[in-house]
């Protein structure tokens, strides 16, 4: 699955550990997940999309 979570967090100029912070997960997880090595829950994924400003069809491309 790939996403524009990089290029969505850089926009509004947040480094991976404020995006990770924002979400209550680890720094480690927004970057495996930013890599294409984790694909993350339902849960997390609508998270990240809400504290990004978009929805999560915009964020993850199948």
């Amino acid at each position: 699955m790939e996403n524009k979570i990089t290029k969505l967090r850089k926009n509004k100029g947040f480094t991976q550990d404020t995006l990770a912070k924002k979400c209550n997960v680890s720094r480690q997880t927004i970057n495996a997940i930013e890599n294409d090595r984790y694909d993350p829950t339902l849960q997390l994924a609508f998270k990240i999309a809400a504290v990004l400003g978009t929805t999560v069809d915009d964020v993850f491309k199948k």
